[in-house]
């Protein structure tokens, strides 16, 4: 990879935390993830009368439709490097900007936390968009444990997921990068929509989500760790992060817990770091000021990956090991030919 090709994507990551922390979500109206949702729903279908046939109904959907997304954002991509680079890279940060969500989580959480101090009704309405679980009997600091737990949880997946599978693929090929942040989505998305127990067709998806977001919930949690400077925090509460169902939901989870010592609980399915208080009004506005600080990190982190991979191929292909990769329009160097990403 080039000194050109690194910049250029540490460019697009840029870019696209900018965007974010300065417009936030898109309307829903431009929003590609709402448009590959509206296919999600289509797919949603009793296609047979039979259990097992749904479920092969549903690995197909699974293996397939990520790529719909995938897809188109690697050829836009490549069309805007077939045009200049900065075209290219531009649209890059864009694919990535759709395929992240942070400053509409945390203003969602702060939203929650604070109308849990005097107006429940409307508490309870807005952590709608936060979780899945039956919020009507809850009290106000059980409605702040759901909220932060939604935080600590969606900083993986609308954050770090996406942002890792860029910086990843993005030291091979601004186009691959693209794609891989779009397809981590689309399978969050395929996950959230299907991935219930009473939808067989969504069983697939659930479990490609839970192998997909491995990585990433453990990332996040590193990164709420060191956010607060302890970084051996994730494994000293791998017992706790254990607990939930899900494989990694609760390694952010139970960090989030441990680092500003609050219980986080859902009832009948979890119950983190049980000898503390739940969370008050002033531990809420603490977590989301972490999670930002851990949002941060997680681009630092990824700004590490780029340039480290990208050092390590410049010197394979110095010595012949591996070709020099570069973006459509830019001149191949030397005989190297240019190579062409709601809580329940």
């Amino acid at each position: 990879m080039t000194v050109t090709g690194t910049l250029a994507a540490l460019a697009a990551i840029a870019l696209a935390f900018a965007l974010d922390r300065l417009v936030g979500e898109p309307p829903t109206a431009w929003h590609p993830v709402a448009w590959f949702g509206r296919l999600v729903g289509a797919l949603d279908h009793e296609w047979t009368d039979s259990t097992r046939s749904q479920r092969l109904v549903g690995v197909a959907v699974a293996l397939l439709a990520p790529l719909v997304p995938a897809g188109a954002a690697a050829g836009v991509v490549f069309a805007g490097l077939s045009i200049h680079l900065f075209v290219g890279v531009a649209l890059a940060g864009l694919v990535l900007f759709f395929s992240i969500s942070l400053r509409s989580l945390l203003e969602l959480t702060t939203t929650v936390l604070e109308a849990t101090d005097g107006d429940l009704e409307t508490a309870r309405e807005e952590i709608r968009g936060l979780v899945g679980r039956d919020v009507s009997a809850l009290s106000p600091a059980q409605l702040r444990s759901g909220a932060l737990e939604s935080a600590a949880e969606n900083l993986a997946d609308g954050l770090v997921a996406g942002l890792l599978a860029f910086a990843l693929l993005a030291p091979v090929s601004l186009p691959l990068a693209a794609a891989g942040a779009a397809w981590v989505k689309g399978v969050n998305t395929l996950d959230s929509m299907l991935g219930y127990p009473s939808k067989p067709i969504g069983t697939a998806s659930a479990r490609l989500d839970d192998l997909v977001m491995w990585l990433p919930a453990r990332v996040s949690a590193l990164a709420l760790a060191l956010a607060v400077g302890r970084p051996l925090a994730p494994w000293r509460v791998r017992r706790w992060a254990r607990t939930p169902a899900s494989p990694n939901s609760g390694w952010p989870m139970a960090t989030l817990a441990a680092v500003l010592e609050v219980r986080l609980e859902k009832r009948g399915a979890y119950d983190l770091n049980t000898d503390a208080d739940f969370p008050t009004l002033a531990d809420g506005e603490r977590a989301v000021r972490l999670v930002g600080i851990a949002a941060i990190v997680a681009v630092v982190l990824a700004v590490l990956v780029v340039v480290s991979t990208g050092v390590v191929l410049e010197a394979l292909a110095g010595t012949g090991l591996a070709n020099s990769v570069t973006m459509p329009g830019q001149r191949p160097p030397l005989e190297y030919d240019p190579v062409w990403e709601v809580r329940r």
